[in-house]
């Protein structure tokens, strides 16, 4: 900036080079910060606000598990698929394309595509977490359950981490069961983890 003040000074010479050498250097900065501005705006979008995270757990309906085929399992208990939360993992900017997410589904638990389509859940898109600890805490933190964390409640959940295709997704799920029960809220540490937890009958 002193540079490009005494080259003006040294063109203009005198006062008059240092009052224009100012003005100029001031409009720089003031495009500089308009820059700042408009690209900080523009990265805030890429999120949404904190609240368009919350999810109503009471607004997914009171229905316990569907008497039909197929059925789900969680810990060997009959539960409804109420609501599936996905997003990107890490670097992973998008998810796969909604095409794809059959599989996605499949690659949590084997048969898991059929209950999607059966039980009809509410499927919402999360922007990119870094974690999959991050995104449980996350998850369970916006989509809170009833009680002390769902349990006597007849409301489960669970979230972490999962792969299709070596792509890693992070994914939240909530169940119902038709009676109350002692599950409450699951942190997913691993893809085999899932399984342990899920089965599709």
């Amino acid at each position: 900036m002193n540079e490009l003040l005494e080259k003006i000074t040294g063109w203009l010479g005198g006062a008059a080079g240092w009052a224009l050498g100012i003005a100029v250097a001031a409009g720089a900065i003031v495009v500089l910060w308009f820059v700042w501005k408009a690209m900080s705006k523009r990265s805030s979008k890429a999120l949404p606000p904190e609240d368009e995270l919350t999810i109503d757990v009471m607004r997914l309906g009171n229905e316990g598990p569907p008497a039909s085929s197929p059925r789900l399992e969680f810990y060997n208990v009959p539960v409804r698929l109420a609501l599936i939360v996905m997003a990107p993992a890490g670097r992973v900017r998008d998810l796969p394309p909604v095409p794809q997410w059959g599989d996605l589904y499949d690659a949590i638990v084997p048969g898991l595509s059929q209950v999607v389509a059966a039980h009809r859940p509410k499927i919402c898109r999360w922007p990119a977490q870094p974690s999959a600890r991050g995104f449980a805490h996350l998850f369970f933190q916006h989509v809170r359950l009833p009680g002390q964390g769902g349990k006597g409640t007849p409301w489960s959940s669970a979230a972490g981490l999962m792969k299709v295709e070596g792509q890693p997704v992070l994914v939240g799920m909530v169940f119902r069961t038709a009676d109350p029960s002692a599950h409450g809220q699951e942190v997913i540490e691993s893809e085999e983890h899932w399984l342990r937890i899920l089965r599709v009958v």
